[in-house]
Parts: C-alpha cells; sequence; structure tokens
C-alpha cells in the first residue's frame, strides 16, 4: 500500500507528537483499470463451464461443440493449402480414411456428435500431424511415409482422435483469451512494453504446459481406442522412436520450453496406458 505525507501542522498529529500525520492513497486510475480488466478475464474464463459428454469432465471452454465444428471445416481448406494440398494418391487417402473410421466407428469415440474426416497432406517434408477441432485430422506424407504398418498409423490417428473428444481446441482457445486478457491488464497498469514482453513470457510457458498436458492425455485415449477397435497399442510406442528420429534424436529444445512431451516420457505413459486399458477389457 502507498502512503503520502502531509505537510507538517501545529498541534499533535495522528502520526504521533511531533510527526506529521500520514494518509493512504488511492489506487492508481491505469492499476484500477486493469484490476478490473484482469478480474473480467478470470470471471469469463471460470464461469465458462462444459461438461464433456464423452469423457465426464468439467471443461473451461468459451464455444459449443457446433462452433467447434464449424471453426474446423472453415479452417480446413487453409491447412490443407499450407501442406500442399491433398495428397494425390487416391488409394492412400482411402486408406488414412478406412483406419481412422475404424477407429471412431469401433470405440467409445462413436458416442460422439462430430463427425470426423480423416486427410492425406501432400507434404513430404514436415512430420506431422494434427486435428482441428470438430473433427478434421490431417496427417503429412512425410510422417505416412516413415510409418512400419497399420497399428503405427492408427495411433497417429487415434492420437488426434483424443484431441477432438477431449476439446483441446476449445480449450486452447480459452486459455489464450484468459492469458491476452491477463496480458492487457499487466500492460495497462504498467504503461511499458517491457513488463508486457515479459508478461507474454509467462504466458507462452504457461500454455506450453497446457499443451504438453493435453498431448499425453490424448495418448491415453488413442491407447483407449486402438485396443476397442483391435489395433495393438504397443505399436504407438515405435511412433514416438518415429518422432524423435524425425526431430533429430532428442537433441532439440528442453522438454520444458517445448509444446510437446518428451518421446521418453510419452512411452513411459503409454505403457501404462496400455496396462490400465488392457486389464480393463479382461474384465
Amino acid at each position: 500500500m502507498l502512503y503520502r505525507r502531509r505537510q507538517p501542522q501545529s498541534g499533535y498529529g495522528d502520526g504521533g507528537y511531533g510527526q506529521p500525520p500520514r494518509r493512504r492513497r488511492g489506487i492508481s486510475g491505469a492499476l484500477l483499470i486493469a484490476l478490473v480488466l484482469g478480474g473480467i478475464s478470470v470471471f469469463k474464463y471460470c464461469s465458462n463451464q462444459q461438461e464433456n459428454p464423452i469423457t465426464g469432465e468439467m471443461q473451461h471452454v468459451s464455444i459449443t461443440p457446433d462452433q467447434e465444428v464449424a471453426l474446423g471445416l472453415q479452417s480446413a481448406p487453409q491447412m490443407m493449402q499450407q501442406h500442399g494440398g491433398l495428397y494425390p494418391d487416391q488409394r492412400l487417402q482411402d486408406h488414412v480414411k478406412a483406419v481412422g473410421n475404424r477407429l471412431v466407428r469401433n470405440s467409445v469415440s462413436k458416442r460422439s456428435d462430430y463427425t470426423f474426416d480423416f486427410h492425406l497432406l501432400r507434404d513430404d517434408r514436415v512430420v506431422n500431424a494434427f486435428a482441428l477441432p470438430g473433427g478434421q485430422v490431417f496427417i503429412t506424407a512425410a510422417l505416412y511415409e516413415r510409418l512400419e504398418n497399420e497399428d503405427q498409423l492408427a495411433g497417429v490417428l487415434g492420437h488426434e482422435v483424443g484431441h477432438v473428444i477431449h476439446r483441446h481446441g476449445a480449450e486452447r482457445i480459452a486459455k489464450m483469451e484468459l492469458t491476452q486478457g491477463l496480458t492487457g491488464a499487466a500492460v495497462v497498469a504498467a504503461g511499458d512494453y517491457s513488463t508486457a514482453q515479459a508478461a507474454q513470457m509467462i504466458g507462452n510457458v504457461i500454455n506450453m504446459k497446457y499443451g504438453r498436458d493435453q498431448e499425453l492425455e490424448s495418448d491415453d485415449w488413442g491407447v483407449r481406442i486402438m485396443i476397442e477397435a483391435g489395433y495393438n497399442p504397443l505399436e504407438l510406442i515405435g511412433v514416438m522412436d518415429i518422432l524423435e528420429q524425425a526431430s533429430g534424436g532428442g537433441n532439440g529444445q528442453p522438454e520444458f520450453m517445448s509444446s510437446h512431451p518428451s518421446p521418453e516420457n510419452r512411452r513411459d505413459e503409454i505403457k501404462r496406458a496400455v496396462e490400465k486399458y488392457r486389464s480393463q477389457v479382461t474384465q
């Protein structure tokens, strides 16, 4: 709390004999505005909660499933364009779609309201797979060509289905809205760009950690639906080997500053998930 001294006055003061009295200074206008902005952002984030009908978890999300679907369909053409369009071999396109549809059709994922669509992208340089909110799932030719069998393809697609089912895209949107709101409040309070940069850096690190948790959650879901659809879930470990090799043998940046967990960490979690879901199936 900040204080301001009065000019000395004759007689006794409320600060003691011979001491100038003091009074409390009010909160500055900029700080008050920052507190209001930050409070609104936190309130909006905390009040926007929905129960996931598949997983049963309460999630902080600010958009509806229908809006997720619309967002995914709207974004799909741009994502295809960024990766050179769709792979021209229809036979391989059909293979990706068949494996993805088998995963959804024969697992708890079929209870979802999302309409899944699986695509093989032409990009033969970037090793990647990703899912848009609402059920649009993509894998690049660069990753597809490195896979050794259909079970590994099922592992990749199952992981991406997990992102959709867990509504990770909607969660990330809500989290980024919160981070942007708090960053804006910090700028108003401090009034200087260096503080804004620091706040943004902290926000980015928070969102990175959030992303790593999502990746492990999707690995877990991928294992589950691989088992339900009749695929060998241990082949997902082989996918981790492929991703590690593609990133230079694990010599990249530390896990703390990465949006994905380390391959070694993911292998351990996959093994635990396999034991968990296989025991549930046999019960």
